[in-house]
């Protein structure tokens, strides 16, 4: 699709976090387009490294998570946009474009989200889980909510099975949880809402 635009050009690609840091400075682009579910390691940590290691190069986001929350956790590890993968090309293009124009962009589908979570408060502000928990902790938690096992989320995130429990014990603490059973019960519960289940 970028190769078709006559002013974009493709110079690089990675399939994991730690080739595309490595590939950074030989490739030298003007923006990279990061996926969130990277086969090893993290997608937002990757963004911290890039805004930190590249602070000059544009971030946008093309992800298949379209909840608000994954957005936010985006923009705040350094994203300059948010594009989500389903939506049609021209869309994709425009981020870019945006992007490179020195903007910041968020998917159609994401931009009233957003702003009902910047501008909207609530008698829930600050007890979700997207305000108590670290992007890590994040992440893991709706591993938990798409039914995955700690070994999947431990291949998934580049760590050990009892990292993962590690972090489990550190959810169930700050969101309040009993037990592993909760906590699961509850992860489930949030990714249900999240798609509007």
């Amino acid at each position: 699709m970028v190769a078709l635009e006559p002013d974009l050009e493709v110079c690089g690609q990675a399939e994991d976090a730690a080739t595309a840091l490595a590939a950074v400075p030989q490739a030298r682009p003007d923006l990279i387009v990061v996926d969130l579910s990277l086969p090893r390691g993290s997608g937002l940590e990757l963004l911290k490294s890039m805004r930190t290691q590249f602070p000059s190069v544009r971030l946008l986001v093309l992800s298949m998570h379209d909840e608000s929350s994954v957005a936010e956790r985006a923009f705040r590890a350094g994203a300059h946009g948010y594009a989500v993968k389903r939506e049609s090309g021209p869309h994709i293009i425009d981020g870019i474009r945006t992007v490179l124009d020195g903007k910041f962009y968020a998917s159609p589908s994401l931009t009233a989200q957003l702003a009902g979570r910047i501008f909207g408060g609530g008698a829930h502000s600050g007890k979700t889980p997207e305000e108590l928990l670290s992007d890590r902790e994040m992440e893991v938690f709706r591993f938990r909510g798409q039914g995955r096992s700690p070994k999947e989320i431990a291949d998934r995130l580049g760590v050990s099975v009892k990292t993962v429990a590690s972090y489990d014990a550190r959810i169930k603490e700050k969101l309040g949880f009993e037990d592993a059973g909760e906590l699961m019960r509850e992860a489930v519960l949030w990714h249900d809402r999240q798609r509007g289940l």
